[in-house]
């Protein structure tokens, strides 16, 4: 399955964007109130300048208390941040994220991001992959 499936799948392709001058409490409240695991820091929306995510937001808290929580979401974000494009393959994201050991990846058209995806869209997306062809197995096998 291709990353554009995913997305398709996925239905929303808006990305929760904050701004590199976003507090990490402000973040904490997007990522509260939407129920989500990360954000792209982006001044345009289309660009991806880095990410933070919950991870990056506990870590500090767990340093240096609520103090951080007025710092600004550029000094915390992952800056090196890995994409992949609509034609990569679902199988290829996994082998990514578990190497980088990270959670979240922009999808990226060159230099635009065109979409987000998380490695819980990637395995339910992997899991309908196996499920299809479990299915197809179990026809053939059966005569149907």
């Amino acid at each position: 399955m291709t990353v554009q499936k995913i997305l398709k799948v996925k239905g929303d392709t808006a990305v929760t964007t904050v701004p590199p001058s976003a507090t990490l409490a402000e973040v904490a409240t997007i990522l509260s109130a939407r129920r989500i695991g990360a954000v792209v820091v982006s001044e345009t929306g289309s660009d991806v300048l880095g990410i933070v995510s919950e991870r990056d937001i506990v870590r500090e808290l767990g340093r240096r208390g609520a103090a951080c929580l007025s710092d600004r979401a550029r000094s915390v974000m992952t800056q090196k941040v890995v994409g992949c494009t609509r034609s990569d393959r679902a199988t290829e994201v996994m082998e990514k994220m578990t190497e980088g050991r990270f959670r979240h990846m922009p999808v990226m058209d060159g230099n635009v991001m065109v979409g987000f995806i998380s490695i819980g869209d990637v395995v339910k997306a992997r899991l309908a992959e196996l499920a299809m062809e479990k299915d197809a197995l179990e026809g053939m096998i059966k005569g149907f």
